[in-house]
């Protein structure tokens, strides 16, 4: 078996999958029924908020939520179009088009199963918590301000900014439709209202069942969903061309990447939720993909593991991916039986439940949290929050990993410190004497002399004066790089050159190697000035220093 094959064996369904399904059947259809009466309204909704329709959005929660949940790593993960995906899609529609969309997503699912086979899966995980907080607030922010114009009942103007395209819809309000805006109401006040009576009962099901029958018993002129399939479409390949991969690369490299993050994350959050294995991250990136991969062929959009329909699942009782499969099929039943139903919902009420979904987004003591921890942190999520808002997700994490990365590597660079420790040693029979009396300083270097720091540490370190031989003790410098390796090299020679003598005590063998690699190493040896032990040292910078009072030359 080549390894190819192994690899892409370790990442296909196995029969443990199901070990437990005698046992926990019963709790895993109940919870797939739940999570599918959550998930509808949502995919509607994302659907048309992404400006590909709402079978757009059913089509990818049924094709999109069987496929991951069958090959993705985690038990309890529920796929689906999400909000975050929808932000990042709506440019896209825009500029591209339906079919741009598609071939993105054909795109994406492909860049996500290579980072499966590649196992980066266990890297992609590793994100700031700020930055995911800010791109969250972010997130919540544009789902909000994207249903503005359907809730005032004003035609979506013209632009790609989400908060520039809300201020117009609001400039035109006067032409508005009141009608719409008392259905967004009606929305929030049942999904507000409705878990306060019981916490199980799906608040957003009944407050769309009561925004169209408020529509229809009262003859409201709204916008309405419209015609849906009545069947799962036969699959369709949008024609490809080199032309059209090339200009669209880029935004399929974006969606791969909010695509395994969002996956990654959600299913990170679920394992803390249920006693089932940890999910296997690079499975979840080669069910992901695979998601992406089908999800267009019938029409659908890309998706992500959806963390709100994940938590529904587990709170439901999931245990096992047969959840996630009776969410699909549950979903394509009422495609096919109620179609017709669904077809009467005003626009108006799916922009009412995304709207209370983008609040319930925020997490307010994650927020506070976060604001409160260092100024740094503080920092990084509100930069992500407006780059988010202003740009776009990929834009807003690259920034914020960025910010994040330099302000971490400012507090290791801190934290190493180049310090003076004149020690007390027995010379004579009249008492003690510090080193210093005699022209000799130690100088401890603790924590990481990297790029980050290495400026500081010549500095510092060079501006001894009425000193004749310093000792360098090393062994609590931690992180030694080329950077750092090239200015203790500049450091002795510097004050070699002044005729002070420089020992070094405790060098590791992986910091030799690299003071070699960057040639730094001759002028730390030199005539042999390295120990092992500090007394050893010390005894040697004393034979200088009285070798030179002798002579009054360098001994």
């Amino acid at each position: 078996m080549t390894g190819l094959q192994q690899a892409v064996g370790s990442l296909l369904p196995r029969r443990a999958d199901y070990e437990h399904l005698s046992r926990t059947w019963r709790g895993d259809v109940v919870a797939g029924l739940s999570v599918a009466v959550v998930a509808l309204p949502l995919a509607l909704g994302f659907g048309i908020a992404s400006g590909m329709g709402a079978s757009a959005g059913l089509m990818t929660a049924i094709v999109a939520g069987l496929v991951a949940g069958v090959f993705g790593g985690s038990n309890v993960q529920v796929s689906g179009p999400t909000g975050a995906m929808t932000v990042v899609l709506v440019p896209i529609v825009a500029r591209f088009g339906t079919d741009g969309v598609l071939i993105v997503g054909l795109l994406a699912g492909g860049l996500v199963m290579i980072a499966a086979l590649v196992r980066l899966g266990r890297y992609l995980a590793f994100i700031p918590w700020p930055v995911i907080e800010g791109f969250t607030v972010g997130i919540a922010t544009i789902i909000f301000l994207q249903q503005v114009p359907a809730a005032l009942g004003v035609p979506k103007p013209e632009g790609e900014n989400t908060a520039a395209i809300a201020a117009r819809a609001i400039w035109r309000v006067g032409s508005g439709n009141l009608a719409a805006l008392s259905l967004v109401m009606v929305t929030a006040v049942v999904m507000v209202v409705t878990p306060r009576i019981r916490r199980s009962l799906p608040g957003s099901l009944f407050a769309v069942a009561a925004s169209t029958l408020v529509a229809q018993v009262g003859g409201l002129r709204v916008a309405r969903i419209g015609t849906l399939p009545s069947s799962l479409p036969s699959p369709h390949f949008p024609s490809l061309s080199i032309t059209r991969v090339t200009d669209l690369f880029s935004a399929a490299f974006a969606v791969a990447a909010l695509a395994a993050i969002e996956s990654l994350l959600s299913a990170k959050v679920a394992d803390g939720m249920v006693d089932t294995p940890a999910h296997d991250p690079d499975r979840e990136l080669f069910g992901q993909g695979l998601a992406n991969l089908m999800s267009p062929l019938f029409g659908g959009m890309p998706a992500t593991g959806a963390i709100a329909r994940t938590a529904v699942n587990v709170r439901a009782g999931a245990r096992t991916r047969v959840a996630a499969i009776v969410h699909s099929v549950t979903l394509l039943a009422i495609v096919i039986f109620a179609g017709s139903v669904v077809e009467r919902i005003p626009l108006a009420a799916l922009a009412g439940v995304l709207m209370v979904t983008a609040v319930r987004m925020v997490e307010r003591h994650n927020v506070r949290a976060v604001l409160r921890a260092t100024r740094s942190d503080a920092l990084v999520f509100v930069l992500t929050a407006l780059a988010t808002i202003a740009f776009d997700l990929i834009v807003a994490i690259e920034i914020g990993v960025a910010v994040a990365s330099v302000l971490a590597l400012r507090s290791i660079a801190r934290s190493a410190t180049a310090t003076a420790t004149p020690l007390p040693v027995e010379l004579d029979a009249d008492g003690e004497h510090t080193l210093l009396e005699h022209r000799i300083i130690t100088y401890r270097l603790d924590g990481a002399l990297f790029f980050g720091a290495a400026q500081r540490f010549l500095t510092e370190l060079t501006n001894v004066t009425d000193v004749e031989v310093v000792i360098l003790r090393l062994p609590q410098l931690q992180v030694l790089d080329a950077t750092g390796a090239r200015a203790l090299g500049e450091i002795v020679q510097e004050l070699e050159d002044r005729g002070i003598t420089v020992l070094i005590k405790g060098l590791n063998p992986e910091h030799e190697r690299v003071l070699r690699a960057v040639r730094a190493f001759a002028h730390v040896t030199h005539e042999h000035h390295t120990f092992d032990d500090l007394d050893a040292a010390i005894a040697h910078a004393r034979s200088h220093t009285a070798r030179r009072d002798r002579t009054g030359s360098p001994g």
